[in-house]
């Protein structure tokens, strides 16, 4: 059993990694460095807080510790000068406010999003690196979120974290000139630990929280942004999301369809600043792919007031997102609304022109082609396509979900 001290730690650690990592590696420029100087330190805190007890301020002892630690490591490497005196000074810094009588230090987790979104590092791992610096998602967990194996996507992260070290990529907010092209970057990023999160809720206390990361982080960028309609886009559709956590769940943890949730477990107040974050940025006149699937979210989101779902709204809104970004998700959530205007067979269309590349481990276009085929008929292919869906799950709950459909399909169940 864990101890007040141990529960205390890992508590800091969960919420406050990113904060500190941040602001470690924004004074020191080296990444690695900084994961390693708080590993450290969150360890002697484990040692320690038992029998010292948990200190007023977690955060800031942590990040005293850690900066003890990078000016010693900095004292054993091949460090500039200049290196080792801002290493020194940052470290005065944090034991200044440490001493304060409120104890605080600025939340730079923005800075280090567009540091690991810069252009000088490859766009395929701005993702997975945010996911793991500024949220410690591990290796693992963002490999299989990402379809690679943990050590190539390891070897990734490493070396995504040493060009920033060798670069000396600035951890700042671009000005306004360079912002439309980072700041894709770092909308997709937050919205990748949203998935993730999204996708665990439920199943993971760490995968919850992540949801919840993911949307402070949206209303910081907002905040710091307030003229980028994007920026609001995202914020409100994942509050537009974030609304529905309380239906998708019923009392036993079993997993519950969008089209079958309780509307009135759904929180109107979290609809409601999405409805108005959405109206804001439509006053840009600059419609991107995020407003786009707020948008769509909002027509789900409908279904509150009107007790349906304009299936042909969603139809056209998803025409438009396929224009501007035809990922697979996409592709696959079309195919799964044009059936449910034009029926089975015509969303079956769809997804038989994917290419197999894009599908073969792909969970939800497994899921989706499942409930066509059974809808349409044919009972053979459905039960395999469910059961291909049902390996590629990783959340219990929604294996459970598709295997009982499998089990309403199966031959003696009708």
């Amino acid at each position: 059993m864990l101890s007040d001290a141990q529960r205390a730690t890992e508590r800091v650690a969960r919420q406050s990694y990113g904060k500190l990592i941040a602001f470690l590696a924004a004074r020191s420029h080296d990444v690695p460095a900084a994961e390693d100087a708080l590993s450290e330190a969150i360890a002697a805190a484990l040692r320690s807080w038992p029998d010292r007890g948990v200190p007023d301020s977690p955060e800031a002892w942590l990040l005293v510790a850690a900066r003890r630690n990078l000016l010693r490591g900095a004292r054993h490497e091949t460090v500039k000068a200049a290196g080792r005196a801002g290493i020194a000074m940052a470290m005065e810094e944090a034991e200044e406010r440490m001493n304060a009588d409120h104890p605080t230090f600025p939340d730079e987790r923005l800075k280090l999003l567009f540091a690991c979104t810069h252009p000088a590092i490859d766009a395929s791992i701005h993702a997975a690196l945010m996911l793991q610096t500024v949220l410690a998602i591990d290796a693992a967990t963002i490999a299989k979120a990402f379809i690679l194996s943990p050590e190539a996507m390891s070897q990734r992260l490493v070396r995504a974290k040493i060009k920033i070290r060798d670069a000396r990529i600035p951890f700042i907010v671009p000005e306004q000139p360079l912002l439309p092209d980072r700041l894709a970057g770092v909308l997709a990023a937050i919205y990748a630990a949203y998935g993730l999160g999204w996708e665990g809720l439920g199943d993971n206390e760490k995968q919850g929280s992540l949801a919840e990361e993911a949307i402070w982080l949206g209303r910081a960028l907002n905040a710091t942004l307030p003229q980028e309609p994007e920026a609001m886009g995202l914020l409100s559709l994942m509050l537009y999301s974030q609304s529905r956590h309380g239906a998708r769940r019923n009392a036993n943890g079993d997993y519950i369809p969008l089209d079958e949730q309780d509307t009135a477990l759904w929180n109107a107040a979290m609809i409601a600043e999405a409805d108005d974050l959405l109206r804001q940025a439509g006053a840009f006149a600059r419609f991107g792919p995020f407003q786009c699937l707020a948008a769509i979210q909002s027509v789900h989101a409908e279904r509150r007031r009107f007790g349906t779902t304009d299936w042909r709204a969603l139809a056209k809104l998803y025409e438009a997102l396929l224009m501007m970004k035809p990922t697979t998700g996409a592709r696959i959530s079309h195919a799964a609304v044009v059936a449910r205007v034009r029926g089975a067979a015509a969303g079956l269309e769809l997804l038989n022109r994917m290419a197999e590349r894009d599908i073969v481990n792909y969970q939800p276009y497994w899921a989706v082609r499942a409930h066509l085929l059974s809808e349409a008929g044919d009972v053979e292919h459905a039960m395999s396509a469910y059961r291909t869906a049902i390996g590629l799950s990783s959340s219990e709950a929604v294996r459970r979900f598709l295997l009982q459909r499998l089990e309403s399909i199966s031959p003696g169940n009708g």
